[in-house]
């Protein structure tokens, strides 16, 4: 069963990167393919699944993004796409902060949760999640959960567009002018690839 590879992002899509390991190219799926980089070394850790047609990789930036997928999987009616979903929505803290609150309404709101798998979900990981994340850090992610985001200049989801524009080989310059354009058109609830959307229409069309 594989943990992780390293090797260099050869091509990337909307829902996964190849990454060459040794002349061998692996697809990966991930839930923001834009953190990596095209011709950049990484090291990417991975969930190996097995089905009867076939053995699909699911690959995460983080240690704690990849056991907090292992997490979601568990539950029942979540599969590895729903659970890739509910990742590219939200920072592992905020997930992990709003499963030990209760935060349905935020739950729901994650690509692929309806009311009933946001209450089964936290029904349970309720117990299950404090290792995931140092004390601190859960501590600091539930403020933000709790508290009300109209004032976040800039959400977490951006922040994560933003590497990714990067990434794709715009200037921070360009990607915070663009930040300008588009911020007034970000919902609070916007994932990665939404606001991405926004972002590279407004870039375009500049």
């Amino acid at each position: 069963m594989l943990d992780f590879l390293r090797g260099t992002v050869a091509h990337m899509q909307t829902d996964y990167i190849v990454l060459d390991v040794n002349g061998v190219g692996y697809r990966v799926f991930c839930s923001n393919p834009y953190v990596f980089h095209v011709d950049k070394e990484v090291q990417i850790f991975i969930h190996q699944h097995v089905r009867e047609d076939a053995i699909l990789l699911y690959g995460f930036k983080t240690r704690e993004e990849q056991t907090l997928f292992r997490r979601l999987i568990d539950v029942s009616g979540i599969g590895p796409r729903v659970a890739v979903g509910i990742l590219s929505g939200a920072t592992p803290q905020n997930i992990i902060s709003s499963i030990q609150q209760e935060n349905i309404t935020f739950l729901t709101k994650l690509p692929g949760i309806g009311k009933k798998t946001a209450q089964r979900v936290i029904l349970d990981l309720k117990d299950k999640l404090d290792h995931i994340v140092s004390t601190d850090s859960t501590h600091d992610h539930i403020a933000v959960v709790s508290s009300d985001q109209s004032d976040v200049s800039m959400p977490t989801p951006w922040v994560e567009a933003k590497e990714a524009l990067i990434g794709l080989g715009y200037s921070e310059k360009e990607v915070d002018q663009v930040w300008e354009v588009i911020r007034t058109k970000v919902d609070q609830n916007d994932t990665v690839e939404t606001i991405m959307k926004k972002a590279l229409q407004s870039l375009f069309e500049g």
